[in-house]
């Protein structure tokens, strides 16, 4: 944890974690899924806390895999679901808000909707751009992000592997709220401070009926994606993408 994601409490009810790691632009490097799965945990043992923010730093929110995580799939030798740190948002007995005030690229847009709300930035960047290295999405893309960002256009999303501003997903009638990036963390706050107010117990007991259709549905597609892995992710194709994307 320490300088690539840190915890500071906003009121007493109210945390935020922050991953900043500059080194690797919030990639999911070892430092920053550690990092995060340590301050998931310190806030599951604060019984004082109410609800989590979770946000970025600067213009990234969260960028996905890197390029060593990818080869690593690609050669036999990793499997998304080994990267065990990306549910601890829905997992967190709180519910959890994303405050994606900079861009959310591939596995690091679906990190973003294990929260149990998103807040969009105007001006960012957010893409499932796993079809644009040639293989299927993981990590429980095909699920997430049309539960999130709505059947028909999170399908496009997955299919197309495009960018699309927050501005433009607003502009296509997504449900999620989208403002001004620079008013990302206030409206997370606000939104922070309204569920606050409710008892603890109450919001523990709705969030984890709220979750529990999601968890089971993942088990499953979790399966499915491993197995459309298989088939994708071992194309030549898919090896010379992933060095030419990274490479730019």
């Amino acid at each position: 944890m320490g300088e690539v994601v840190n915890i500071t409490e906003i009121t007493e009810e109210i945390v935020q974690i922050t991953m900043q790691d500059k080194v690797s632009r919030n990639t999911f490097s070892k430092e920053l899924m550690q990092g995060l799965k340590q301050a998931f945990a310190i806030v599951n043992q604060n019984k004082a806390y109410k609800v989590v923010i979770l946000i970025g730093y600067d213009s990234y929110f969260s960028c996905g895999g890197t390029p060593d995580e990818l080869q690593q799939i690609y050669d036999g030798k990793l499997k998304f679901t080994e990267l065990d740190f990306f549910t601890a948002p829905i997992d967190c007995e709180i519910p959890v808000i994303a405050a994606m005030q900079g861009h959310a690229i591939g596995g690091g847009l679906v990190f973003g909707c294990y929260a149990d709300f998103q807040i969009l930035g105007k001006e960012n960047i957010y893409t499932a751009n796993f079809m644009k290295y040639g293989f299927t999405p993981g990590m429980g893309a095909t699920y997430m992000v049309p539960l999130r960002f709505g059947s028909s256009l999170g399908s496009e999303m997955l299919f197309t592997a495009e960018s699309y501003r927050g501005g433009e997903l607003q502009e296509r009638g997504v449900s999620l709220l989208v403002v001004p990036k620079k008013e990302v963390r206030t409206e997370a706050i606000a939104l922070a401070k309204k569920l606050a107010e409710k008892p603890r117990l109450s919001l523990v007991t709705l969030k984890k009926h709220m979750t529990s259709k999601i968890k089971r549905s993942l088990k499953d597609i979790f399966e499915q994606e491993l197995e459309m892995h298989k088939i994708t992710f071992h194309q030549p194709q898919v090896k010379e993408n992933i060095k030419a994307l990274f490479e730019r």
